[in-house]
């Protein structure tokens, strides 16, 4: 429902943990460069859009050189044919159109091209590498406010108060910016920070498909090319009967408002549309995400607003040395991913134990310790 792919997978703390975990890591290259059935696409049509889109990311890379802090979208060709596409795509990497998107801060993305995943779900190993820490974890503990005006911090929860020296603080951005969790005295320059940098939506919906054999495994179709309000869909993940939606940005933001069966609803209109009517009887939805109306969430990954590619900078400044902030959003080179976040809640976690006098580099088994 959430991450799928170890993104650069060379350099990916996590993809090394797979296997050790007793899971399989799938080295099958991703299906993004390609379109099935070449579907409103020819060979040659699909190599320039390759060839547009690379031409865009250069452009956008010569400006982040310069220090140019913009609307990606600022550098599109204006008589290209492929802009709707791109800005589809956008919605999947970025949860926004590249309109709302910082040019440098687009171009900071750490990508090295290697792609894998984990058969039994991503998911799956987060689970297997947290098994350690569930005895002393406590869910269902909703932090409301973090009061810093005293010598100890004092938490607000629903279950009671809590006091401590620091606090790891690794809420998404969202519920930090509009103050559903309250730090008092507040931190405006956290605060705008937050809002500079607020999260996207990405909505998958996963279906099973009759007689899939007529579908590649592991193939990738954009139904449309003349509108950034389309989805993407993975055919047969791991070879399996099944289907994956993804949809992005302001495309995503409508359909969740509307409900799950939204969100199937379009995807099964868009592929019945590209694939015959008959595939109306053949699928059947079997999951839908909603990040962005789950409460704790509100969202799906980040993305620096133009103008405001610093404010991930800014994010991990600790307040007072004793409130550290981590998680996606504070990742300065893989946000939008998993191993992003793991390495910045490393990093708050080696500054907190710093501050309170331990050793953050003692052997404790852990060979990244």
């Amino acid at each position: 429902m959430g991450c799928g792919w170890l993104h650069s997978a060379d350099d990916n703390v996590l993809a090394g943990r797979v296997e050790a975990e007793g899971l399989t890591l799938d080295q099958t290259p991703p299906p993004w460069r390609t379109q099935a059935f070449d579907h409103e696409m020819t060979r040659a049509d699909q190599a320039a859009f390759g060839e547009a889109f690379a031409a865009f990311d250069q452009r956008v890379t010569e400006a982040a050189a310069r220090g140019e802090d913009r609307p990606a979208a600022d550098f599109f060709d204006p008589d290209s044919r492929w802009n709707a596409r791109m800005d589809a795509i956008s919605g999947a990497l970025n949860g926004a159109r590249f309109g709302e998107v910082s040019s440098l801060d687009y171009d900071a993305y750490g990508d090295t091209g290697v792609n894998w995943r984990v058969r039994e779900g991503y998911g799956r190993l987060i689970a297997r590498l947290g098994e350690a820490a569930a005895s002393v974890t406590v869910t269902d503990c909703a932090v409301r406010r973090i009061d810093r005006s005293g010598p100890l911090l004092r938490l607000e929860t629903n279950r009671g108060e809590l006091t401590a020296r620091v606090v790891i603080l690794t809420a998404p951005n969202s519920l930090i910016a509009s103050e559903t969790i309250r730090i008092d005295p507040p931190v405006p320059a956290l605060l705008e920070a937050t809002a500079g940098v607020p999260l996207g939506l990405a909505s998958k919906v996963h279906m099973t498909v009759r007689g899939a054999g007529d579908f590649q495994p592991d193939t990738q179709l954009w139904t449309r090319t003349d509108t950034a309000q389309t989805g993407g869909y993975h055919l047969r993940p791991f070879g399996r009967p099944m289907i994956e939606a993804y949809f992005g940005a302001d495309l995503a933001w409508g359909l969740e408002a509307q409900g799950p069966a939204a969100l199937f609803d379009f995807a099964l209109s868009e592929l019945v549309a590209a694939l015959g009517s008959d595939m109306r009887r053949r699928l059947e939805a079997v999951a839908v995400s909603g990040w962005g109306v789950d409460p704790w969430s509100r969202g799906a990954y980040s993305h620096a607003l133009p103008g405001h590619a610093a404010d991930r900078a800014k994010l991990r400044t600790a307040v007072e040395d004793r409130i550290f902030l981590a998680g996606e959003a504070t990742a300065p080179v893989y946000y939008g991913t998993a191993h992003g976040p793991w390495m910045e809640g490393r990093r708050a976690a080696d500054a907190a134990l710093t501050v309170l006098g331990l050793d953050p580099r003692r052997d404790d088994g852990d060979s990244e310790a």
